[in-house]
């Protein structure tokens, strides 16, 4: 593929690379989780820092690159503001943002996946946590094809071990839920 293309999507993740650029894991709507480049955006100078929060929702000008598409420009379309300042709310969206990027793969597109992300991430301060985890995680298994098992499905409480026994790894932002509970 070559060429640039334009998306929206919701940073999952972002780790500092070299000294100005961001490695960014994105849920875009049109492919799904895309690993991005963003060069400079560590810069006091970059326009583009602010609007590369994590969780945030965006619209983004990516170009395809080699290995990974290099992000040319990003507007924001919801910073989520109403609970960017609570740290449990902060926790639960660093679980569902978790969630995804461990059970998608990459290049993948999926809007009902994507759709759910945003909606969810818009009423971690209008719905109880617990009831917003649940109904995230059953919705999300049953998307992509996992599915709830019937004895879970009667049960209350998070699914996260049923989800670390799909993924065979640990959720590292399993913390929040013990907090909520």
């Amino acid at each position: 593929m070559h060429g640039s293309y334009k998306t929206e999507g919701i940073v999952l993740k972002r780790i500092n690379f070299g000294e100005a650029d961001r490695l960014l894991t994105l849920y875009s709507k049109h492919y799904g989780k895309i690993r991005a480049l963003a060069k400079g955006v560590r810069r006091v100078t970059s326009r583009k820092g602010g609007n590369l929060e994590i969780f945030n929702h965006v619209s983004l000008f990516l170009i395809h690159g080699r290995n990974l598409d290099l992000l040319s420009e990003a507007q924001v379309i919801n910073t989520y503001k109403s609970w960017r300042k609570e740290l449990k709310k902060i926790g639960l969206a660093y679980y569902l943002c978790e969630l995804v990027d461990r059970l998608t793969p990459e290049g993948q597109e999926n809007q009902v996946v994507f759709a759910l992300l945003r909606d969810s991430l818009s009423l971690i301060d209008k719905k109880k946590p617990l009831e917003l985890i649940r109904s995230f995680e059953e919705e999300l298994l049953e998307e992509l094809g996992f599915g709830v098992p019937l004895a879970l499905k009667r049960r209350p409480g998070s699914l996260k071990d049923y989800i670390e026994s799909i993924i065979e790894a640990k959720i590292k932002s399993p913390k929040i839920l013990h907090d909520l509970a």
